[in-house]
């Protein structure tokens, strides 16, 4: 069992995005929800909700990537 390079540089890739989507997702939401009286406040609450949902997705995946790089892929025989 070796670590598959490629996949961890991968991973480590990924945890940047998921951490990009972890801080951003929350920042536009709270400022959907700072300014309720603009016309934009339903799009940008959906947008904070996209990237709020897309960080909980990348957050799994990422999981996933690092686990495959760690142990392998199961193959069928």
């Amino acid at each position: 069992m070796r670590t598959d390079k490629k996949l961890l540089v991968k991973g480590f890739k990924f945890i940047g995005y998921t951490t990009g989507l972890m801080f951003l997702a929350p920042f536009v939401i709270y400022q959907a929800f700072k300014n309720e009286e603009h016309p934009a406040y339903i799009p940008v609450l959906i947008i904070g909700l996209i990237l709020a949902i897309a960080a909980i997705a990348f957050g799994f995946y990422t999981i996933k990537i690092f686990m495959d790089s760690l142990f392998g892929k199961k193959t069928k025989n």
